[in-house]
Order: structure tokens, then C-alpha cells, then sequence
């Protein structure tokens, strides 16, 4: 094949296609119709150069060609930085806003309930006596509760903390699908457990010590739980109660959202591993380490209902974007 016959014989698609990719966002619909076709035949075009073996430089320059009008063609994806920026900026904290009443609820709920398995516990001592022996409990509160923060190296112990706190979010969120009940328990059980602690604190004149080191991290991670189980909530009360839209789609809408908040909370849950694993206890001044904690919170909140509302009242919901309107059934 002669090679400069067929470059020559060819050259005016080339520079039409050119022209074509380098004023792409300008097209009309006739050219854009016109960018498709020249895409295709200067694709072959490069096929028959390349197995000529002849001219490296042409076939360079044709990949080249080709490669820009591949990507006026399909488009430009954006940058996964960009996609990051956005999730972080809109989809999660639009999602965590959109749904705050089901964890506010989620979260007065659970402390509601765990304070009064502590001024349970503070008020009778039978019950104190239930849960330990004496000397089980003395050892408790003397040196227990606060070593459990020290006996670990804190970046070990934070990696702990973090898959611990992650698992707990986890059931939170996905058993709620099973009618709310599981979600429901798992809070149960979580405060349970920090009313029990609080009880046994407080009824052996520890309370201070028990507030200075749950309030670090606690309060960050507390509301990731919460934020977790009202997403749970919601998802379980949409299978009993799916509103307008058929049960499935208004399932699928509000799992697909979750996993924005599923995602969310890995870096929140993060956050909160590395203060209980780093602050909590190793930074001996009480106030400032609460300082640390409280400081976290509200930053957290603000984010929320900052980024968070002003997404949600632009539109965002957390669901995909440009997912299929509908899906193909069967029949």
C-alpha cells in the first residue's frame, strides 16, 4: 500500500474530525452526528496505517486523534477526586440531614433508656449486687473502667476501636431492613451497657471520672451509631410503610442512600476510633480533653446541617445519579 496516496486520500476526514473534537462543546446536532461517523472511519483509518507498519509518526498522531474524538464521543468522566469532593460535600451530610429525625429520635431513645438502668443500678443496691460481687465491682470502678483506655498502645487500640464501633454502626444500619426490630435491639443492648457502666460509676462516687473519659469519644461515636440506626429505622419502616411509590423502588431508593451513610461513617467512626484511641486516655487535663470531644461533635453537627441542609434543599437525596428511571421486568 502506498502510504502517502492513503494519507492523502484521507487527509481532509482527519482535519474535519480535528476541527470536530476541538470544538466539541459547540456542536450542533448535525455534527455531532458527523464527529460519530468520522470517529468511526478514522478508527479504521488507523487500523489499515498501524498494519502497514510504515509511518510510526502517523500512527502516533492518529492514535492521538482518535483517542480525543473516543472522549468527545462517550464523554469525559469526572475525576474520582471531584466524585469524593461531592460525596463528602453533599451526598452524605444531604442524606444524615434528610433523616436527622429518625436518628434524633434514634439517639433521646437510647440515652432516655440508659439513663434509667443508671439511676436503677445508683438506687438499689440489689441490683448492684446482681451484676458483681463486691470486690468485682470495687476493681471496676478503681481501676478497670479507666485502664481499659491505657493498656493498649493507642494506635492498636484506636484500629480496635474503629472495627468495633464500624461493626455496631453496621447492624444498627442493615437489620433495620428486618421490620426495625434488630436495630431496635442493638441500641437495647448499647444502652444497656453504658447504663450499666454509668450506674456502677456513679454509685461509687466515679461519676466524674466516668463523664471525663466517655465524653472524649463518645459523643462523636455515639452519634455515628445513632446516625446508623436511624437510617436502619428508616430503612425498616419503608418496608412496612413505603408511602406513593411500590414498596421495592422506595426500598431500593432509601438502601441506595444508606450506603452513602454506610461509607459516611467509616471516616466519622475513623475520627472517633483515633480520639478514644489517642485522647482518651493519654491526655490527662480533664477539660481538655472533653474539649477535644465536644469540639469533634460540633463540628460534626455543623457540617451536617450546613453542607447538609443546604444539599438537601438543592435536591440532593443520597440515591444514584443517572440511574435508570426504570428496570426491565420479567413479563
Amino acid at each position: 500500500m502506498d502510504l502517502d496516496v492513503f494519507a492523502a486520500a484521507h487527509r481532509p476526514d482527519w482535519d474535519r474530525l480535528q476541527d470536530l473534537v476541538r470544538r466539541r462543546r459547540r456542536l450542533s446536532g448535525p455534527e455531532i452526528d458527523e464527529l460519530v461517523d468520522l470517529y468511526q472511519r478514522v478508527s479504521t483509518h488507523l487500523s489499515v496505517v498501524r498494519s502497514a507498519r510504515q509511518d510510526p509518526a502517523l500512527v502516533g498522531w492518529l492514535s492521538g486523534l482518535v483517542a480525543r474524538a473516543r472522549s468527545a464521543v462517550t464523554g469525559a468522566h469526572a475525576p474520582a477526586w471531584r466524585d469524593s469532593v461531592r460525596f463528602f460535600t453533599r451526598t452524605f451530610p444531604a442524606v444524615v440531614y434528610r433523616l436527622r429525625w429518625w436518628w434524633i429520635a434514634a439517639s433521646l431513645g437510647t440515652v432516655a433508656f440508659s439513663t434509667a438502668v443508671a439511676v436503677w443500678i445508683v438506687a438499689d443496691p440489689a441490683v448492684q449486687a446482681a451484676i458483681g460481687a463486691p470486690e468485682e465491682i470495687r476493681a471496676y470502678v478503681e481501676n478497670d473502667f479507666a485502664n481499659y483506655y491505657v493498656e493498649h498502645p493507642g494506635a492498636s487500640f484506636a484500629a480496635r476501636v474503629w472495627t468495633n464501633n464500624a461493626w455496631a454502626a453496621a447492624q444498627a444500619l442493615i437489620f433495620g431492613v428486618f421490620l426495625c426490630l434488630p436495630t431496635v435491639y442493638v441500641l437495647a443492648l448499647n444502652g444497656a451497657n453504658i447504663g450499666v457502666a454509668a450506674g456502677l460509676m456513679f454509685a461509687n462516687g466515679k461519676g466524674d471520672i466516668f463523664l471525663g473519659l466517655i465524653i472524649p469519644h463518645g459523643l462523636l461515636e455515639l452519634t455515628a451509631v445513632f446516625v446508623a440506626a436511624g437510617v436502619g429505622l428508616k430503612l425498616g419502616w419503608t418496608v412496612i410503610d413505603p408511602g406513593r411509590r411500590p414498596r421495592l423502588q422506595a426500598l431500593g431508593e432509601e438502601a441506595r442512600a444508606a450506603i452513602a451513610v454506610v461509607l459516611g461513617l467509616v471516616l466519622v467512626l475513623f475520627v472517633s476510633g483515633l480520639i478514644e484511641g489517642l485522647v482518651t486516655g493519654w491526655v490527662h487535663t480533664t477539660w481538655l480533653r472533653i474539649g477535644i470531644g465536644v469540639a469533634a461533635e460540633a463540628l460534626f453537627l455543623a457540617y451536617v446541617y450546613t453542607l447538609g441542609r443546604k444539599a438537601y434543599q438543592e435536591g440532593e437525596t443520597g440515591d444514584i445519579r443517572d440511574r435508570p428511571a426504570t428496570a426491565p421486568v420479567a413479563g
